[in-house]
């Protein structure tokens, strides 16, 4: 399959420009991380903005094999909308963390955004194998992101 450079290059855009735009908003998260109380295992505040560019461009990679896949139109477009749903609740969840600082309803939006990105794995597998193995990273980091969530809200 020959590469599209530039539907390449506007599926991984998207992704990094969420979490861009989403990392502009909360541009002083990393000083309230610092000063909360953090559960066992939790990394340090560098790993963070690491993690989530190589995440975002994981997701976007595998967003360009689902829409290039030849999987029925219909199957791409559910796995496309789960996508874009997970894509919405990453934006928002920074915001309700560490702008509004409400942990348990960034904790209950994370859980909803979690389901999103489930679903989003399995329709991307169903329409390309490497487009939903790209994803697993993703739901394993939001996994980890629910432990963490879930563990500032108990101690703080």
């Amino acid at each position: 399959m020959k590469l599209d450079w530039k539907k390449l290059g506007i599926a991984v855009a998207l992704p990094l420009a969420v979490g861009g735009l989403s990392a502009l908003i909360t541009k002083d998260s990393m000083a309230l991380f610092g000063a909360l109380q953090k559960p066992p295992l939790s990394p340090p505040a560098w790993l963070f903005p690491a993690a989530w560019t190589l995440l975002y461009i994981l997701m976007g990679l595998a967003s360009y094999y689902v829409y290039t896949s030849d999987a029925p139109k219909s199957r791409k477009r559910t796995a496309l909308s789960y996508y874009a749903l997970s894509l919405i609740f990453n934006f928002g969840w920074p915001i309700l963390f560490f702008n509004m600082e409400k942990y348990l309803a960034a904790f209950v939006w994370l859980c909803i955004m979690w389901i999103l990105i489930l679903a989003a794995v399995v329709q991307f597998w169903a329409s390309d194998k490497k487009g939903g193995a790209l994803m697993l990273p993703y739901l394993l980091w939001v996994t980890f992101a629910g432990y963490l969530n879930y563990g500032i809200y108990l101690l703080n």
